[in-house]
């Protein structure tokens, strides 16, 4: 592992602690120790559930161009007709019985393992922009570079417990070999755990094999050590590509993270009720199939509901309706003893600006109130996630790391109750100096990498600078001073061995 420098004075030297500790930020994972919002009684939960079986058993969900799924449903006994199919009530809840409530994601570092499901909170960077942008080249198409980028980003940073997937899309490496390159990049610019492409069965399968050379062959059968991020073709449409990509995952022992993906309006009704109803039914199809391709494989319950300007037609991110309707997906994923992926940092601003902090920090605290245990789109998420952010990173991650610390809930004991400081410092004087605060301030409060709290006269004469201005100076600086964590060479030939015989064998396509 790289060498922590042994100089650190003052606010600096206070963060290195705080990164390293037990506590604050810099665990592998968040155990999160407030309660989860709860907002609809018994009686409206089963309301729902059984809308959405009546939505699985009478209209059903299409399965196209994937015929071992269709002989997996048939199998197990539900109605296949063409490429429709419906299932008993029930069924889906009985086959889900036999996946995980919680499993362990291996890195390639030990110490950065995470625990999804249960308490745990995981922290992950947004995923799948086509565009980038920053204050001093503006929006241009993402690049390997930018990938790469992001990828140190997020390995600095204490704030994050995972490396992502498909940070932003590398448009300048040819669509059929790009996911040599993003995993490579995952592989040996972090430590910490990471995904792998779903974009084919063909791709899937290259991530995992690639994972089995950093891993071990043995490991990976035994052990989750990649997570493959799936969406439905909403409504009610899983296609071939996502459900090969999902089998390839769960037949090696990995993780598919289910997800739909419902504009209310445009994939899903308008009516947030209806909306959690057809997810519901959508993401139980698709973690089911999972135990249908190998019984026992880890899968995650996910789910992305978000509105859409009915004006315009446009979507809208960050918004009141999907961010409490994440609170009722808790509450179903909880139902069923699933691990839950729900809701993000998401917004439609164009700009890491105030629209931008609003809408992201109301969908993000509905993760966290939801009971989310892997967050995906943490950090980044701009332009309705056509674009990821250098600056909207920065800003985000701070965000993240305040989350710890709300997530810590409140100690209760002496220390924390301070009696010993009431006695000392008495009515009417301060508690600057006393005893108590010597000895807890440095670890009293979390401490912003990027807010200035500095009086407006001595913010003015330092250039008035905005929190956008100073996440630009930040990002600079984290890239010029990272340093890659160690790998062992036989790996490190071992991928590129890999990588090199993969490129070399198909052509380049950039369709």
């Amino acid at each position: 592992m790289t060498e922590v420098k042994a100089v650190r004075s003052g606010r600096q030297a206070r963060q290195t602690q705080r990164a390293t500790r037990g506590g604050g930020m810099g665990r592998p994972y968040i155990i999160r120790n407030i309660p989860t919002y709860d907002v609809l009684s018994e009686e409206n939960l089963i309301k729902i559930e059984t809308t959405a079986d009546r939505i699985l058993a009478e209209v059903g969900i299409e399965f196209r161009d994937d015929q071992t799924a269709l002989n997996h449903w048939k199998t197990a006994g539900a109605e296949v007709d063409g490429l429709l199919v419906k299932f008993p009530p029930g069924m889906l809840r009985e086959i889900l019985k036999s996946a995980p409530s919680q499993f362990t994601q291996h890195a390639r570092n030990p110490a950065n393992n995470v625990e999804i499901g249960g308490k745990s909170v995981v922290f992950s960077p947004a995923y799948g922009s086509p565009f980038v942008m920053d204050l001093d080249r503006g929006r241009r198409f993402g690049t390997i570079e930018d990938f790469r980028n992001f990828i140190k980003l997020a390995q600095s940073s204490p704030n994050f417990h995972h490396s992502g997937g498909t940070i932003c899309e590398p448009t300048d490496v040819a669509v059929n070999k790009r996911h040599l390159d993003m995993v490579m990049a995952h592989l040996t610019l972090s430590d910490r755990p990471f995904m792998g492409s779903v974009t084919s069965e063909a791709r899937a399968e290259d991530s995992i094999d690639m994972a089995r050379i950093a891993f071990g062959a043995d490991f990976v059968d035994k052990n989750c050590v990649i997570l493959g991020n799936v969406n439905v073709n909403s409504p009610l449409v899983w296609d071939g590509t996502m459900t090969n990509a999902l089998r390839a995952y769960a037949r090696a022992n990995q993780a598919a993270v289910i997800v739909p993906f419902i504009l209310g309006g445009a994939m899903g009704p308008v009516t947030n009720a209806g909306a959690i109803a057809q997810s519901l039914a959508e993401t139980m199809a698709g973690c089911a199939l999972t135990q249908l391709e190998r019984k026992g494989a880890p899968v995650i319950f996910g789910n992305f509901l978000s509105s859409m300007s009915l004006r315009s037609g446009s979507p809208t991110f960050g918004t009141p309706e999907p961010a409490i309707g994440s609170m009722v997906i808790g509450q179903l994923a909880r139902r069923l003893n699933l691990p839950l992926r729900c809701a993000g940092n998401f917004t439609t601003s164009k700009l890491p600006d105030a629209q931008a902090m609003t809408e992201g920090t109301m969908s993000m605290l509905s993760a966290i109130h939801c009971g989310a245990n892997f967050i995906l789109h943490s950090a980044g998420f701009l332009d309705g996630l056509l674009s990821m952010s250098y600056e909207k990173f920065m800003l985000d991650a701070d965000l993240c790391g305040a989350l710890h610390s709300y997530l810590d809930g409140i100690k209760i004991d002496d220390n924390e109750l301070a009696l010993d400081a009431f006695r000392e410092v008495g009515p009417g004087n301060h508690f600057f100096g006393c005893a108590h605060t010597m000895a807890n301030y440095q670890t009293a409060f979390w401490d912003s990498d990027l807010a200035d709290n500095d009086p407006f006269e001595k913010w003015e004469a330092a250039g008035a600078v905005d929190a956008a201005t100073r996440a630009n100076t930040l990002w600079k600086k984290r890239l010029a001073e990272y340093e890659a964590p160690a790998l062992d060479a036989g790996i490190r030939q071992g991928l590129e061995e890999f990588v090199a015989a993969k490129k070399a064998g198909i052509a380049d396509m950039w369709y």
